[in-house]
């Protein structure tokens, strides 16, 4: 969408304008403003989709009922958390429902009692840890990195999310490898590809890159060109180096 300029208008901040589907409107928090489809900052865009404006934000707490089992959920939690003398508020910087799906948001220095206590708690036996992902937010002021793992009841058939963020001048985030050993190679490729660091893994090294490679190539900031090609000599291009269609 553009204005009579032809400059790029953001149909999020236009409330005449209802065109896009699912939009969170002013729900949540405007971490950047992303301008074409994939929010390339230099090179020509080649999707047809330069003129493309909106915000990307991240999903606001969400406020009871939850709906469903979620509160069930929540409140066995919160209430095993308390039996452990841990206030529910210090440990659980916000809950979210977006989607149908539930995420709790922990403050790093208890993921590993929330973890264990999910896991062991009868009532809600969430068993399996089916991984950790990275997200990196580079607006996200002292929160860029995100660390998401997706943990699984089979006791109770149920699904839910932790989300963990840590700063990019502090990237430290405790690992989960004694609660859940089949994180230990996750661990490991987030850490190799957007530089989280696990306290307390045992054998935190790189997976995919070498050994000596410098940088983390899945953090939005890591360059996208000008990387000799091993082996051949060649270089990729940087991005405003590249063939232009515009």
């Amino acid at each position: 969408m553009s204005d009579a300029n032809g400059n790029g208008v953001n149909p999020e901040k236009d409330l005449s304008a209802s065109n896009l589907p699912g939009q969170r409107g002013q729900g949540g928090e405007e971490i950047r403003v992303q301008r074409g489809m994939f929010g390339a900052n230099s090179g020509g865009d080649t999707s047809g989709y330069g003129g493309l404006v909106r915000s990307v934000r991240l999903p606001g707490p969400a406020a009871r009922p939850y709906g469903g089992w979620f509160d069930e959920v929540a409140d066995e939690l919160e209430g095993a958390l308390e039996e452990q003398g841990l206030l529910p508020d210090n440990a659980i910087e916000k809950t979210v429902v977006d989607r149908d799906e539930l995420t709790f948001h922990i403050e790093r220095e208890h993921l590993v009692l929330v973890a264990r206590t999910l896991r062991d708690d009868p009532a809600l036996r969430f068993e399996l840890c089916t991984g950790v992902s990275g997200v990196h937010y580079p607006n996200d002021k002292g929160r860029e990195l995100h660390a998401v793992y997706h943990l699984r009841s089979i006791t109770h058939n149920r699904v839910i999310r932790l989300e963990v963020s840590a700063p990019d001048s502090d990237p430290h985030i405790p690992s989960l490898f004694e609660v859940y050993p089949t994180n230990d190679w996750h661990e490991r490729e987030t850490y190799d590809f957007f530089g989280i660091v696990f306290d307390g893994h045992p054998a935190l090294t790189r997976i995919m890159m070498p050994d000596d490679w410098q940088g983390f190539p899945q953090r939005k900031d890591y360059s996208l060109g000008g990387i000799p090609v091993e082996y051949k000599g060649a270089q990729i291009p940087a991005p405003d180096q590249r063939r232009s269609y515009s």
